[in-house]
């Protein structure tokens, strides 16, 4: 499962893999823009991921890695939501890795600089989408499960995590 967090829009994508093949089961997005209390939407965002994780069941979960743009607030914000989202998947011991948002686009479309247009055609050609949505977050989510299956554990740029204690052990550094 991949998930594109954000406090307006959490994209989420599903794939099945078999042997080695990767094939679409579901993508939608989870639409918080009309809450106005960042905590509300927080809890939505937990609430959700337990959903997605009860319903499909992944055996690990990818998600698109918050980047610094011009907006400290924004990368904060950006932040809790991945933050919550992760700690969802931890809670039901589910394995995470982080994807910094080129990584994603380059596994898509070769291209890391591709924009979030470029990467939905990708998706929709390489999955047989019929139709894309609207929105464009949930291809997001969808993005980062399929770079995960093209990076099947060889992670470069994120960590991996397969529970509270692991997290901790690899970020030693952080807890006080």
């Amino acid at each position: 499962m991949g998930i594109d967090p954000g406090t307006t829009i959490m994209g989420f994508g599903v794939i099945k893999v078999t042997g080695t093949t990767m094939s679409f089961v579901q993508m939608n997005e989870l639409l918080l823009n009309k809450y106005k209390d960042p905590f509300t939407k927080l809890k939505l965002i937990y609430d959700r991921t337990i959903s997605l994780i009860d319903t499909y069941h992944p055996d690990e979960i990818a998600i698109e890695a918050p980047f610094f743009g011009k907006n400290v607030q924004s990368m904060l914000k950006l932040g809790r939501a991945q933050g919550v989202a992760m700690a969802a998947g931890l809670s039901r011991e589910i394995p995470i890795t982080e994807y910094f948002p080129k990584k994603i686009k380059m596994a898509i479309t070769g291209n890391g600089n591709a924009s979030k247009e470029q990467v939905a055609k990708m998706l929709q050609s390489m999955l047989n989408l019929k139709t894309l949505p609207k929105n464009l977050d949930s291809t997001d989510g969808l993005a980062a499960a399929v770079c995960h299956f093209y990076n099947e554990g060889r992670v470069e740029t994120g960590k991996g995590y397969t529970g509270w204690a692991s997290f901790v052990k690899q970020n030693e550094d952080r807890i006080k």
